[in-house]
């Protein structure tokens, strides 16, 4: 890579007024218009390239730093390949008063992409469906087929330009009087112009539609999961391919699972017999009701793992699990005789001592009697 500030011919510490000065300097001698050789025209673009980043203080500070205006190590990047002359266009019109492209501009041009989302419920984000999408979107119009004329009709060459889309006219710059092109302002660019547009399109090649289309959405997606539709999005002017629709998931909240990953989380409330005797009790799941087995003794917060019944892996094989909590329920209102019972099995636990204060043991029926055996 040739050193910018030796392309100019200026020092490392010159103003921004001194590069400026410097590249018209050598802008005004290297000139296409001026100096019509190859040479020239390959130092013309290496000029305009070594001011278009010292220019700019930002790019001129990671050059400095990096040897590349993107602040990309030296060797990875920039040079004078076409990648390289992103800016040449802006820097050529800012001092010659047009583009350096040339030829006109083609009508068909490709549709924008599009996205929308799509709400669906945790069971659906479990086990995939096919989802119903409603929108309003830009079609290729059927009239005209998207050629932008009236049916039995074609475009015709621009007498303003002869079919070039720009036109050459006379300009005084700092470089004083010189030619430069301009978008063709009857064809505007195109270099034909349509005498008699399509009524339905009004010469758009495309109107707007509503659109019903029929999306599958795989077993296992999450909020935020984008789907691509290659080709689905909006139809393009002048009978141009289609954009890309991109469809993202939001799942909504479920009143008893929660997701975590791959997992699927619920809470499981059990009588307080259940959890000092045990149980067999049922569990309504996505995949049909499940058998849950409360052992003897057991505790709050404690889980129960059902394997392979969470939700599906988006990107490989297998599931997650169903991970239930349970959450022993206290009761709250005792009949005489359901609260007899339990300060009887109390105090046969000793878990009661005398003036009815809790033995050093502990434990959930001495709790139980706190909260109950005191409340009046």
């Amino acid at each position: 890579m040739s050193d910018y500030y030796e392309v100019l011919g200026v020092s490392r510490d010159a103003s921004a007024e001194e590069i400026k000065k410097a590249y018209r300097k050598l802008a005004r001698k290297l000139h296409p218009d001026v100096n019509p050789g190859a040479d020239a025209s390959d130092q013309f673009k290496q000029v305009t390239r070594a001011y278009e980043v010292l220019s700019d203080p930002q790019k001129r500070q990671n050059y400095d730093a990096t040897g590349d205006e993107n602040g990309n190590p030296q060797g990875f990047g920039g040079g004078f390949g076409d990648a390289g002359f992103g800016g040449f266009g802006d820097i050529f019109e800012q001092f010659f008063g047009g583009g350096g492209q040339s030829g006109p501009v083609s009508r068909t041009q490709r549709g924008r992409d599009a996205l929308i989302t799509a709400s669906i419920s945790l069971k659906d984000a479990v086990q995939g469906v096919v989802y119903p999408l409603e929108m309003e979107t830009a079609v290729t119009c059927g009239t005209c087929q998207g050629s932008c004329c009236r049916p039995g009709t074609s475009p015709k060459t621009c007498p303003n330009c002869q079919g070039r889309g720009k036109v050459q006219r006379p300009v005084r710059s700092v470089l004083g009087q010189m030619m430069t092109l301009e978008t063709c302002h009857i064809c505007r660019g195109h270099g034909d112009v349509i005498e008699d547009p399509c009524n339905e399109c009004n010469g758009q090649g495309r109107v707007r539609e509503h659109v019903s289309k029929q999306l599958k959405v795989p077993a296992g997606v999450a909020s935020g999961t984008r789907i691509h539709l290659a080709g689905q999005g909006e139809a393009g002017p002048g009978g141009g391919p289609a954009g890309d629709l991109y469809v993202e998931i939001d799942v909504r909240r479920h009143a008893v699972f929660e997701r975590d990953g791959n997992d699927l989380h619920a809470v499981m409330n059990i009588p307080m017999t259940a959890a000092i005797l045990g149980a067999d009790m049922k569990l309504d799941t996505f995949d049909g009701e499940q058998d849950i087995t409360v052992e003897p003794g057991t505790q709050s917060g404690q889980t129960i793992r059902l394997r392979e019944l969470g939700v599906p892996r988006l990107r490989g094989s297998g599931r997650g699990d169903l991970i239930v909590t349970l959450q022993v329920e206290t009761p709250t209102k005792l009949t005489d005789e359901e609260r007899e019972l339990i300060e009887k099995l109390a105090e046969l636990r000793g878990e009661v001592v005398a003036e009815g204060r809790l033995a050093e043991r502990g434990g959930m029926f001495s709790r139980l009697f706190e909260k109950l055996g005191h409340r009046n």
